[in-house]
């Protein structure tokens, strides 16, 4: 039988901070089992986002605000979200987004690798694995070094 865990009643651990901008998350995939989607809650203070605004390559992510009224940024403007809104962000620089709180969300997206990230606010791209970021004005040719 599949694992279960209701998100009203459990307790999530919210264990994860990172130099520049604060948020509490908790990794749900591992609770269920989950190989190949995964789920993470954040918690935000007022102010606070999940990360810099950005979009995937390859990769859509769901939105599902469980409380709150956080801010979301997208590139058809800002809103204010509420309780049990859902938003689906698709891959690509149409589904570039980021959320500033106070809320608590669930973010879902298939969990592979490797997966790029691109930034269009500080026009930098990050590659996973290995977690380098790149600055696109450094970009060089194809054949550069070759």
């Amino acid at each position: 039988m599949p694992e279960r865990f209701n998100l009203l009643e459990g307790k999530l651990s919210f264990d994860h901070e990172q130099e520049g901008f604060r948020w509490r998350a908790s990794r749900l995939g591992p609770l269920l089992g989950a190989a190949l989607i995964g789920g993470t809650v954040y918690e935000l203070d007022a102010g606070e986002r999940t990360f810099p605004y950005h979009f995937h390559h390859g990769e859509e992510e769901w939105l599902l605000v469980l409380s709150g009224t956080p801010g979301l940024r997208t590139p058809e403007g800002e809103r204010t979200l509420k309780a049990g809104d859902v938003v689906c962000f698709p891959e690509g620089p149409d589904g570039a987004h980021v959320l500033r709180g106070p809320g608590r969300v669930l973010i879902l997206s298939a969990d592979r690798e490797p997966n790029v990230t691109e930034y269009p606010d500080s026009d930098k791209v990050k590659v996973w694995p290995p977690g380098k970021v790149f600055r696109q004005a450094d970009a060089v040719d194809y054949w550069d070094g070759e």
